[in-house]
């Protein structure tokens, strides 16, 4: 995947953009800049300056300042799980530029530190969803050790893994009224048991659906 700057920022001197990182450093007060601040509160994203000047590193030695790096105690699980609800958020696969605050608390940046490239970190995603969605079909065909406690072949707990794979399949919108947060940032999407589990329903990939919390909350009531 191919990420070009933004027409505005091609005119922008070497000069230019190091000045921005030190006015950006004396706004904060800091002695170094993560690639998350500059492309939060920056004029230019951090994909400008390592195109411009190589690495990340480079151009805040340039600027004077301090090697930084991004939080090395961030999991492959947290960023995951960011990439998930910005997914849901979208209704479709993020873009690099639409990873920022408030839709998303990591910047595309900190995945690209982390798995190389945005177009990595998307396939690493993939492939870790990937897992979950194997399993649950396999569930409801492989013969699970029933667990001591219920009958239930299956926890009741649904993972935001599963969770996702349900909302993908339902292309991220309310299976009762259509509704979905790519359209109406307002609505929340739940992913909710067909049958009731209290009725014997099991945490599979065909017996979960994904509803709006305000078609969750009738069905509820109708239960």
């Amino acid at each position: 995947m191919k990420f070009e700057l933004e027409a505005y920022h091609r005119g922008a001197t070497d000069e230019q953009l190091i000045s921005e990182l030190r006015q950006l450093a004396t706004d904060l007060n800091v002695a170094t800049l993560t690639r998350d601040q500059v492309d939060e509160k920056g004029k230019f994203h951090t994909a400008t300056y390592v195109r411009r000047f190589g690495t990340w590193f480079k151009a805040l030695e340039l600027a004077g300042l301090a090697k930084s790096r991004s939080p090395i105690n961030i999991s492959h699980e947290e960023l995951f799980r960011n990439l998930e609800e910005v997914w849901v958020k979208l209704g479709k696969q993020p873009r690099y530029a639409e990873m920022h605050k408030p839709l998303s608390e990591f910047s595309a940046g900190t995945y690209e530190n982390r798995f190389g490239t945005w177009r990595k970190a998307l396939e690493r995603f993939v492939a870790y969803v990937s897992q979950e969605e194997d399993a649950s079909t396999r569930t409801t065909t492989s013969s699970i050790e029933e667990e001591l406690s219920s009958r239930h072949r299956t926890k009741r707990n649904i993972n935001w893994r599963l969770r996702f794979v349900v909302m993908r399949r339902d292309n991220f919108k309310c299976r009762m009224c259509g509704r979905s947060p790519a359209t109406d940032p307002k609505v929340i999407l739940h992913v909710d048991h067909i049958k009731a589990w209290a009725n014997g329903g099991e945490t599979v990939l065909e017996n979960l659906q994904s509803l709006c919390s305000v078609c969750n909350i009738g069905k509820s009531d109708m239960e």
